[in-house]
């Protein structure tokens, strides 16, 4: 049954008078306590006569007149494992929370301890052989944590049958931590404080009980009577926030689900559980996530499932969407019918005038939100029995902006392209949260711009770009949903030179994988446009979902051979693979650069060379395309922002090619192996060295039309620009830039890695490398006058190599020996170079003043 708790009033609670406490010394001597004995407790139909009743796996009851819940555990629950999944109903996002975020997920069990009720929880990350004596010390040293204590407040007639409070499990963080930790790093004051929960205010939203789960719906309340920052007009009131949290208890299945063990070569969410009793060098018996797909008809190739994986289309869903997203989602048959199973996934729309909630976890829903900060455009997390990886159930959130010209506020986008890393730093700790509908809402917004300035400019282009980003969308979450995680290698598929072969493209897909982050993929010629994103699940994508969902065989033996003969093909170009772990979205991350996000087609350095030429092309005709009659030029200043915003991801991209190494994880000896570590070509970390140079550093190297840096006005609203000056800001804008590519290409790791390398490859030695960096920043306009935006360059590039030298991190020495001789070098430039006018000569002098403080430093 399911029903809304009319009775929200929260229970009164008596507080302790301190002032009545008997001094310890004081004290009289203590009776030890019996436990109380069955007959001593209250009745539950006595003890509950006021109450209204929620029958289901954990039969609830709560006070008609004030509000207080209990929770009946019977007998045959006791000793017992259940599976616990929190998820947000709704929250502010200032403070972490969001509707649709999975939150914990665990096992635990029931116990009875004397007169209390205890839920314990259960650690599933280990494993111990029942043949080994070992396994009798599987408990050594292995938190099993005492969630819960509550005293039994009565009992049934005939004493297999036990009343507790409920209050203290779901109003309070017993069952998981609600209010962020502090962050050790924040300055006081720098991010949002909820403050302390308040008892009397939080109270239960709703319960919803079936015989296999439990669920209960919490709002808690926190009160922070003095607020230093107040949040965004999403808090009402911020010194009282609340946050509605969905607790569950759910049965663990009975079933004959068998858990497939994780492998490095393909890409699915998994539990991680570690054999203690292993003499292995990788003693992991990680199992992946998936869903429980068994056969009607197992003796045949291709057969419908007993029991399909239902999506339902939220009743918030705009109509014009849902044919898309329907047809996206049961795209994803294809992939699974290469497993063997036909109508595996089937797609129906939630009526006006359904009786469920969306947020009942019976139901996999694709849900809508237009949130005031979304924090995605779509996110699609699953949850798990721990014990066996099995997929529980699912939801997908999508949210309108994603389909909207605006761009997110402010300072997100007026200081440099956003980085990638940044943008989950107040968000939870999610190996499901994905970030990207915020990628493909800039790669819309950009694509748009291109139509406008390179294309025709008509709405049926545009229509169907965000058909083609929607379905994508729709694709990726979903793939999530089944187990997959991020496949961000999956880009360089298809050679550049066929990038826009709409035909391949149709077929194969125009990425290996769904799970990727790829550029949007506009063509400057109009007639060889292909398509913009992927609308198929790829080779890729069909492969994983083969190896996860493909029925086992009965022997284990011959289950492992057919199971590392699917992963065999992980060699093939199509199949190639690498996660977040993997990724080098953040400057010093990863080392493989053929992983990252924003790139495309085998040629990622190529391809962005041409995203920046088209870059190029769009700025003159900007002004007179955005600025129109009685409008403000909010339009324009957004476009500037898209455009230069889209020339920081291409550099981004091709800096990641030095000092790069290719990743190979296949196994010794598999076919098609190359060995490990590969580091990338000279040739080609000198053609992305060339590439930063002319469009990242070289003075024209930001060039535009001058009559646009006048109009970059926001339009004004209300006070909002209160305290910040509205000037546009370009300098910084471009450093900004600048700055991020070198925060790669100077950063310790990849100096690091440049040098080892050297052991095992690399030929672009880091004096080469430097060399080359150094002149790309100075050589071209030694003894001509230096524009503002190079000197930033400069004095940002000669600020770092003094770091470098002055050990301000943990720089190898022959880093600093390469970091001292090309100050050495610029010294002796600027000695021989001339300064045609007086803001030149400011400038050197200033470069040659810091290169001898830090000389004399370090003599």
């Amino acid at each position: 049954m399911a029903a809304p708790v009319t009775e929200t009033h929260a229970q009164k609670r008596k507080k302790k008078d301190k002032n009545q406490e008997v001094p310890v010394a004081e004290a009289a001597p203590q009776k030890k306590q019996e436990a109380k004995k069955p007959e001593d407790f209250k009745s539950i139909s006595e003890f509950t006569r006021k109450c209204k009743e929620y029958p289901g796996l954990f039969t609830m009851y709560q006070d008609t007149t004030n509000g207080t819940a209990y929770i009946l555990v019977r007998q045959d629950q006791v000793d017992k494992e259940f599976i616990y999944f929190s998820q947000i109903a709704d929250g502010v996002l200032e403070a972490g929370f969001f509707r649709g975020a999975y939150r914990n997920e665990g096992i635990f069990s029931v116990r009875r301890y004397f007169d209390r009720i205890e839920l314990v929880g259960e650690n599933t990350s280990f494993f111990f052989d029942g043949n080994n004596a070992l396994k009798k010390a599987e408990a050594a040293n292995i938190n099993r944590p005492v969630l819960v204590s509550q005293k039994i407040e009565a009992v049934n007639a005939d004493k297999t049958a036990w009343l507790i409070k409920a209050d203290d499990i779901f109003l309070t963080e017993a069952l998981g931590q609600v209010k962020p930790s502090p962050n050790p790093l924040a300055r006081p004051g720098q991010l949002f404080d909820l403050g302390r929960q308040s008892k009397d205010k939080s109270k239960y939203a709703a319960v919803r009980n079936y015989p296999q789960n439990t669920d209960v719906v919490v709002e808690y309340v926190f009160e922070n009577q003095y607020p230093i920052r107040y949040g965004s007009q999403a808090v009402t009131d911020s010194r009282n926030v609340s946050v509605k949290i969905q607790h569950s208890f759910i049965e663990v299945p009975n079933n004959d689900f068998r858990p497939r063990f994780d492998d490095p070569r393909v890409g699915f969410f998994t539990q991680e559980i570690t054999d203690m009793t292993s003499a292995s060098v990788t003693p992991y018996r990680d199992i992946i996530n998936r869903w429980h797909l068994v056969k009607k008809n197992p003796d045949v190739a291709v057969s419908e499932p007993v029991e399909p994986i239902v999506w339902w289309i939220e009743n918030t869903t705009p109509h014009e969407f849902r044919a898309t997203i329907k047809a996206a989602t049961l795209e994803w048959n294809k992939a699974f019918e290469k497993a063997g199973f036909k109508n595996a996934i089937v797609v129906k729309e939630q009526p006006d005038s359904a009786d469920w909630d969306a947020g009942d976890i019976r139901y996999n829903v694709l849900r809508w939100t237009s949130s005031p900060i979304p924090p995605f455009g779509g996110y699609g997390p699953s949850f798990t029995n721990p014990r066996t990886g099995q997929i529980l159930g699912a939801d997908i959130m999508l949210e309108y902006v994603f389909v909207t010209n605006r761009l997110q506020t402010g300072s997100l986008f007026s200081t440099a392209a956003l980085a990638m890393d940044e943008e989950t730093e107040t968000l939870p700790a999610d190996q499901h949260f994905c970030s990207l509908g915020h990628k493909m809402h800039m790669n819309n917004l950009f694509g748009m711009q291109m139509i406008d300035a390179l294309g025709s400019g008509i709405e049926v282009e545009k229509d169907e770009l965000i058909k083609q980003s929607l379905y994508y969308l729709v694709l990726h979450e979903v793939g999530h949903t089944f187990g997959l995680n991020h496949n961000m290698k999956a880009s360089q598929m298809i050679p550049h030179k066929e990038i826009h072969d709409r035909a391949k493209a149709e077929q194969l897909g125009l990425t290996g994988s769904v799970m990727d982050y790829p550029a949007v993929n506009y063509s400057a010629d109009r007639e060889k446009q292909g398509m913009y994103y992927t609308t198929t699940p790829g080779p890729y994508d069909l492969w994983a979902v083969e190896y996860g969902y493909s029925t086992a065989l009965f022997e284990e033996a011959s289950e492992k051979a057919r199971l590392n003969k699917i992963l065999a093909r992980s060699t093939e170009p199509a199949l190639t693979f690498g996660n977040d772990a993997d990724d080098m979205r953040s400057a010093g991350k990863g080392i493989d650069p053929r992983v990252m996000i924003g790139d495309m087609s085998g040629d990622a350095v190529g391809y962005a060379i041409d995203r920046m030429e088209m870059v190029k092309k769009a700025y003159p005709s900007l002004k007179d395309r955005l600025v129109t009659d009685d409008q403000s030029f909010q339009e324009l200043r957004n476009a500037y922002f898209v455009l230069t915003g889209e020339h920081a991801t291409s550099l981004r991209v091709m800096s990641r090619y030095i000092g790069g190494v290719y990743v190979d994880r296949a196994y010794n000896k598999q076919e098609g192996a190359t060995q490990p570590f590969t580091p990338v070509p000279a040739a080609e970390q000198k053609r992305a060295m060339k590439a930063i140079a002319q469009y990242g550093f070289s003075p024209k190297a930001f060039n535009m039309p001058e009559n646009i840096y006048p109009y970059l006005q926001a339009q004004r609203r209300g006070f909002n620009h209160f305290g910040r000056n509205e000037d546009p800001q370009v300098h910084a804008r471009v450093l900004n830039i600048q700055r991020d590519v070198l925060n790669h290409l100077m950063h310790q790791s990849v100096w690091q890695r440049i040098t080892d390398s050297e052991l095992y490859g690399n030929d672009y030695s880091l004096t080469s490398f430097a060399g080359d960096l150094t002149n790309s920043i100075f050589k071209e306009d030694l003894g001509k006058s230096v524009n503002s935006m190079r000197q930033n360059l400069q004095q940002e590039y000669v600020d770092r190599l003094v770091n470098i030298l002055e050990d301000k991190a943990n720089y190898s020495h022959v880093a600093k020996s390469a970091a001292h001789s090309q100050l050495k070098s610029i010294q002796t430039m600027l000695r021989n170079s001339g300064a045609p006018d007086v803001s030149t000569r400011a400038h050197k002098d200033h470069l040659q003043h810091k290169i001898s403080q830090a000389f004399e430093k370090k003599s």
